[in-house]
């Protein structure tokens, strides 16, 4: 078992992250799917009574999803995987400002294999010793990991000029650049993702190289998205929680259609 918490620091208010996120999500699901790939909607739904964080939340929008993957895990993962085996299913209980999403493989690796982000949305420049209250055993493993979305090392397949935060300045807000080291101490307004990042991978001689590999894909994945989620300022900014409903169900159906046709699209696996 591997645990890291990443720190994604961002000059956005915590309310506005909330329809930030959920809007780039939808759009980058729509980046990631196409040619047999990529996202399957399955069930997105309100959820109640359901206890999180030692139950200092429990209600928010439940969703299911199916992610087909196949060029998107490495090429030693698809020498030894059987056809139908690359799909992860994701549960989300989203009860804003806490998220928890747990990914598995029920299909073949079963209990084997398991993901769980949890994440806490906070309005600070990442000063929570513990914001995800572990103890014991997991507090001792976890590893802190800053994220800085304007100066961190961006591989070149994924780096998009107008998805650079050292470039990108919000007409809407006036935010932006993001320039000099350290810049969320200067920011104002400024906010904290605690994603709490836990994988286990059981397969004798893989499981230390593939949970390394997981937290590796998570953090590279926090980092474009937040990237995203900044540089799309001006086209989320002002919307309200009833516009991005009706975008998810929009973009169901777009993602059910591009799944079906077309290439392959976004991130690959090496």
């Amino acid at each position: 078992m591997l645990i890291k918490e990443f720190r994604v620091f961002l000059p956005i208010t915590v309310e506005e992250y909330q329809v930030a996120q959920l809007y780039s999500v939808a759009e980058a699901s729509k980046n990631e799917t196409g040619g047999g790939e990529g996202v399957e909607v399955l069930k997105n739904e309100p959820f109640d009574n359901f206890p999180l964080l030692g139950d200092r939340f429990s209600k928010g929008q439940y969703t299911y999803k199916i992610y087909h993957l196949k060029s998107k895990v490495p090429a030693f993962i698809r020498l030894l995987a059987p056809e139908g085996s690359l799909e992860v299913h994701e549960e989300a209980w989203n009860a804003y400002p806490y998220c928890r999403t747990i990914i598995t493989n029920p299909g073949y690796m079963k209990k084997n294999f398991f993901i769980s982000i949890e994440t806490l949305h906070a309005p600070d420049t990442g000063t929570m010793e513990n914001a995800h209250e572990l103890s014991g055993e997991k507090l001792k493993l976890r590893d802190v990991v800053p994220i800085d979305i304007a100066n961190d090392h961006i591989r070149t397949a994924d780096y998009k000029p107008d998805e650079d935060p050292t470039k990108f300045k919000s007409q809407k807000t006036g935010r932006g650049p993001l320039v000099g080291p350290e810049w969320w101490k200067k920011s104002d307004p400024v906010m904290t993702c605690y994603k709490l990042v836990t994988c286990e991978f059981k397969w004798f001689g893989l499981q230390t190289r593939v949970e390394s590999f997981i937290q590796d894909i998570e953090r590279r994945l926090f980092t474009n998205f937040h990237r995203q989620v900044f540089c799309w300022m001006d086209k989320w900014h002002g919307l309200t929680m009833e516009d991005i409903r009706q975008l998810e169900d929009k973009t169901k159906e777009e993602l059910d259609k591009q799944r079906e046709v077309g290439n392959v699209r976004g991130t690959r696996g090496e």
